[in-house]
């Protein structure tokens, strides 16, 4: 028989008597490496949508945007055209800046004067309905969605209704809510969507109202990598004119504004992630230490080598993190397209992730598996075979000090105390497990506080994308810590339960009722969460400041403190049922099979 068919077999009836750590693992891994790999991924996301939307409405390389109004704009945007450098144009056009309303919805619009028949540059795809017609209006597809327009209904622009013909999307503008680029006057902008009309309307639209213009033209150069030279050419013929150029690189990196924070909010929180799934199969691991060292010894006896002994040891954590590994990615790739685009004004497909994320994802998932079983895997290598096989149990240290103290406790507290004391590792790990979790959600409360500005005017209801995004995307990044670490909770109670059956079976032949027993070991893991529920308040907000820019609301003391609260009361609920079926065993088994 082959070293990896042993190998192979020797894991795989592990795996099968322990389903549910396998499985543990596996949900995890699954989950951390998933939110990497979407965090990674989004660096270049933003940019190919981009690409693709641009390359579908034959977008320009360069819009040149006249601000002023006057009889010397149109001319010196035509002279512009003729620069040797541009190959094709579009324009001039005019922007009308106005307000639109649908419905109960009032939202400032940017009105672009169209073609009926586009031309080489600028092409904008229409996606439902047709181009614009006399009369009517197409809308921008990130702009509709928003606004929950259709084609057939109706808008109403400056007090005159225009029945929407058609919804396209462009690369001309940047994406919902930036279509303005410039505001007027050339001043800053205000969040807007963007309606095409066709150019009589347009020009009617702003003599009638009286409303603010600029003029603007878009450009083909004929190397669509040099639009910053270009912009930088000086261009004589515009001497009379104030004009602001903006390139399609400028456009594509305003694109990547929306998932400025989505990236921190997947990356850290898949550190959190992978912190939790260590803590949580580590308590595992070393549960199950006794029961490793004894296999490890039975492994030495018929003659397997330490290298054989490692392989198989570690082998039973590194496949399912490998598999899950696997699965994380395809989950990856399917959330991707929704989190790399949450508005609707482009179009295309995401890659998925790269090669170099698959590396960093598969470097995780191995740094899960190893940290996790590495030392109970050392010590049963360095545990000679007599003593491996002979189970001996390890005899707890002698704390006077500490015994002195606990005997003036209650019952149940004590009891909790000193199976504290007896595994400090283990309840560090379930101090940090609580830290950890209540970094999250302190981070999703101060994001919560915040202030948030609508894109709608007056009192109408249009969603800040950016805020809605990033508060989901945290969200749910939060649900999911929040679950492992209730499965972090109730495995490692269940853990100490079986381990200290003895102890505990003592103790009830010393007069402990079960409800003390029951209350010890909810105890035992209340404790240690404690000093993590007060390290994990400041930390979540530590962090949020960390990732935040300009000045930051911090969250109401008693939102936090009744986070800390919760998360304690989470702790006892969960550990109250595997606590309470580990008292109830009969005291007399478990003391002959100890003795046995």
């Amino acid at each position: 028989m082959g070293r990896a068919v042993v190998v192979f077999r020797l894991v795989l009836a592990d795996i099968r008597r322990h389903r549910a750590q396998a499985a543990m693992l596996l949900l995890a891994v699954t989950v951390a490496t998933a939110a990497y790999a979407l965090g990674l991924s989004l660096r270049g996301a933003s940019q190919a949508l981009y690409q693709q939307t641009r390359e579908a409405t034959a977008g320009p390389d360069v819009v040149a945007l006249v601000p002023d109004p006057g009889p010397a704009v149109a001319p010196a945007l035509t002279s512009l055209a003729r620069a040797p450098e541009v190959v094709a144009h579009n324009g001039p056009y005019r922007i009308v800046y106005a307000t639109l309303t649908a419905g109960d919805v009032t939202s400032n619009v940017v009105v672009h004067g169209a073609a009926e028949k586009p031309g080489a540059v600028d092409r904008p795809l229409v996606t439902s309905g047709r181009w614009v017609r006399s009369g009517g209006a197409v809308l921008e597809r990130g702009f509709a969605t928003a606004l929950g327009v259709r084609v057939g209904d109706q808008v109403t622009i400056e007090g005159r209704a225009y029945p929407v013909v058609g919804i396209a999307v462009t690369a001309a503008t940047s994406i919902y809510p930036w279509a303005a680029q410039i505001g007027p006057g050339g001043g800053p902008s205000d969040p807007s969507g963007l309606a095409w009309l066709t150019r009589s309307d347009a020009r009617a639209l702003a003599a009638r109202n009286d409303l603010p213009v600029t003029t603007a033209m878009d450009l083909k150069l004929r190397d669509p990598d040099a639009t910053q030279a270009f912009v930088d050419a000086g261009h004589p013929e515009l001497s009379t004119v104030r004009v602001s150029f903006h390139t399609w690189q400028f456009k594509a990196g305003q694109d990547a504004v929306m998932l400025n924070n989505s990236q921190p909010i997947l990356v850290v929180g898949s550190w959190l992630l992978g912190f939790l799934a260590i803590a949580g199969l580590a308590a595992l691991a070393a549960g199950r230490a006794a029961e490793q060292t004894r296999r490890a010894g039975l492994l030495k006896a018929v003659g397997a080598t330490p290298g054989l002994i490692a392989a198989v040891l570690l082998t039973e954590y590194l496949a399912p993190a490998l598999l899950a590994e696997a699965l994380g990615l395809a989950l990856a790739r399917l959330a991707e397209p929704a989190i790399a685009s949450p508005t609707a004004s482009r179009i295309g497909e995401v890659a998925g992730p790269a090669g170099a994320t698959i590396a960093a994802t598969t470097a995780l998932a191995v740094a899960v598996a190893g940290l996790s079983t590495l030392r109970p895997t050392l010590r049963a290598l360095r545990t000679a075979t007599v003593t491996a096989l002979g189970g001996a149990a390890r005899r707890p240290r002698h704390r006077p000090l500490l015994t002195a103290l606990s005997a003036l406790l209650p019952t149940p507290l004590l009891l909790g105390l000193r199976l504290t004391a007896r595994r400090p590792g283990r309840a560090v790990l379930q101090a940090c497990s609580t830290a950890t979790t209540l970094i999250a959600v302190i981070a999703l409360l101060a994001v919560h506080a915040q202030p948030v500005r609508e894109y709608g005017l007056g009192s109408s209801a249009l969603a800040n994308l950016r805020d809605v995004h990033d508060r989901r995307l945290l969200l749910a990044v939060t649900v999911l810590l929040i679950a492992l670490a209730a499965v972090n909770t109730v495995a490692l109670a269940w853990t100490t339960a079986m381990e200290a059956r003895a102890n505990m079976a003592v103790a009830r032949t010393l007069g402990a009722t079960p409800g003390q027993v029951s209350a010890g070991l909810s105890a035992a893991q209340l404790l240690p969460a404690l000093p993590g529920a007060v390290a994990g308040v400041p930390l979540g907000v530590f962090v949020f400041w960390l990732f935040s820019a300009g000045e930051t609301t911090t969250p109401p003391l008693s939102w936090m403190l009744a986070a800390a609260l919760a998360a304690l009361l989470a702790t006892a609920a969960l550990t109250a049922l595997p606590a309470r079926l580990a008292a109830r065993r009969p005291v007399a088994p478990t003391l002959s099979a100890e003795t046995a």
